[in-house]
């Protein structure tokens, strides 16, 4: 059965300016369409330097805070770009630089620019390898270090996070795992309870641990985690789904 009832749309004249473009940069970054083909994106990184904005504008903690808020949203090219403003921005050498240089190198890990995320965690590094930075851009070198097949600087730099601090979950588990793929599982098994111990938990940590309980012959253990780790899979499926 058809509704007959018609409908009469608005004749108002509309709106009078179209709505601005999104965008999460600060307005102090916005460039000229006269200077910049708005196709190309790529340039604007180029532009916005020291000479084109005053520093004393710009805050680097609000490029940071749009730099992750990008990767939330999974538009990592972006990401890395303004990551990279905010640590040309950010006084040299500074705590500031090497947290955007961390974050940089996560935003290429995303998209699988293993060699582009290594030179950013190395950049990181070189401002200084004893901050507090310093623990997460060492995990993160040695896990894009893995992906580009340098397993052997890999572990050595996981084990480099632990000693920088022992009370950082994800490095623990980093070197579990790379000790683990060299068959190393009663050292591996030790690195997976410290992380558990320190609160990081997850489908990851407990199916690894399955695995090394699983070669060093702790049969029923194993096979306990990797339930446990099912459920924990199958519960954050139904968390999603209910999202």
């Amino acid at each position: 059965m058809t509704d007959e009832r018609s409908h009469k749309f608005s004749e108002g004249e509309g709106f009078g300016d179209p709505y601005d473009e999104f965008d999460l940069d600060p307005p102090e970054l916005e460039v000229s369409p006269d200077e910049v083909d708005p196709v190309d994106s790529r340039v604007v990184t180029d532009m916005l330097d020291q000479q084109a904005i005053p520093s004393d504008r710009v805050s680097v903690a609000d490029l940071v805070e749009v730099g992750l808020s990008y990767m939330q949203i999974n538009r990592f090219e972006q990401a890395t770009e303004t990551f990279e403003r905010a640590a040309r921005y950010a006084d040299e050498d500074s705590l500031e630089a090497q947290e955007a240089w961390v974050n940089k190198g996560a935003a290429h890990g995303q998209l699988e620019e293993w060699d582009e995320a290594i030179g950013s965690y190395r950049e990181a590094l070189r401002i200084d390898d004893d901050s507090e930075h310093a623990a997460t851009a060492e995990t993160n070198l040695a896990y894009a270090l893995w992906e580009s097949g340098q397993t052997e600087q890999a572990l050595e730099h996981s084990e480099r996070a632990v000693e920088i601090d022992q009370r950082f979950p994800q490095a623990w588990f980093n070197r579990g795992f790379f000790l683990l793929e060299r068959g190393l599982a009663e050292d591996a098994l030790n690195c997976f309870d410290n992380a558990i111990r320190l609160g990081f938990r997850n489908v990851q940590v407990v199916e690894e641990k399955a695995r090394a309980l699983e070669e060093v012959g702790e049969d029923e253990e194993a096979e306990q985690l990797a339930e446990e780790a099912e459920e924990m899979r199958k519960q954050a499926e139904q968390e999603l789904v209910q999202e």
